[in-house]
């Protein structure tokens, strides 16, 4: 089994943790704009409470491990890598849960380029454990707004889990699918499943919209997210959100494998 010391050194070495790619630019601006309600960086959380600029540095301080000193500017940022394994662990015992109940599962991805794989192993895990991985609203259409204006994706499953892809310019089936923070290709998938009668995912897996928008709705849900997402750690903190596990999430997508390996013993599932 991985140790939690193996697990934290791999995190420092990859820069999962520690001194990460994001900028503390990018952070900053990221919650600059959710301060100011801005959906491009609420991806679907509708938080309770107004969340200022130092509110949301304390949280992803506290969450994340961040700087939380409103004049520290510019650099890498930073995140806890005990922080991270925390949250790991608690992502196992989750895992662990919902396994041992048979329930069922959606998983989703706006970052498919890195993070398909990591999914796509706990979904394989989850069905061999008795797990049903849905996959409601198979090539449906959503329209998502980029910065390119007004776009029509559809939605795919690749393994089990669900991502946006641009229509009429990849082949359905295959990766990588787009990257999108959007929560509307969830709100579609949960649609879908409501009105087809079948069953509704008691936890959803992802990133980005597909857990905000999933927790929104009333969901279990939890995933990754790095330190310019504050919408996943605001609906952690408010209980919108299950569990949120603090990872740059655009490194080379084996450097997630050790989290997968991980996070499957800690729970019990590894085949």
């Amino acid at each position: 089994m991985l140790s939690s010391g193996v697990v934290r050194a791999h995190l420092l070495g990859a820069r999962l943790a520690g001194s990460v790619a994001t900028t503390r630019e990018e952070s900053l601006r990221s919650y600059r704009l959710f301060a100011a309600r801005d959906p491009r960086v609420m991806i679907g959380i509708d938080p309770e409470r107004g969340w200022g600029m130092r509110d949301l540095i304390g949280l992803m301080a506290e969450r994340c491990g961040v700087s939380a000193d409103p004049a520290h500017t510019s650099g890498h940022d930073v995140i806890d890598p005990e922080l991270t394994l925390a949250a790991l662990d608690a992502f196992a015992e989750r895992l662990a849960e919902v396994a041992r109940r048979g329930a069922p599962v959606l998983f989703g991805t706006g970052h498919p380029h890195r993070l398909l794989g990591f999914y796509a192993d706990l979904a394989d895990a989850l069905s061999a454990a008795g797990c049903e991985v849905l996959t409601p609203a198979q090539g449906r259409c959503v329209d998502i707004t980029t910065r390119f204006g007004l776009r029509t994706h559809n939605l795919d499953y690749v393994r089990g889990v669900a991502l946006a892809r641009a229509a009429d310019t990849e082949r359905p089936g295959c990766e990588p699918g787009a990257h999108t923070h959007s929560p509307l290709p969830v709100r579609t998938a949960l649609a879908a499943a409501a009105e087809g009668g079948g069953p509704l995912p008691e936890l959803v897996i992802g990133d980005h919209g597909w857990v905000c928008g999933a927790g929104q709705l009333g969901f279990e849900a939890m995933g990754l997210a790095d330190t310019d997402d504050p919408a996943l750690f605001v609906g952690e903190a408010e209980g919108v959100v299950s569990v949120v596990v603090p990872v740059d999430d655009a490194v080379r997508s084996d450097y997630y494998r050790p989290l997968t390996r991980y996070v499957l013993k800690r729970a019990c599932l590894s085949q």
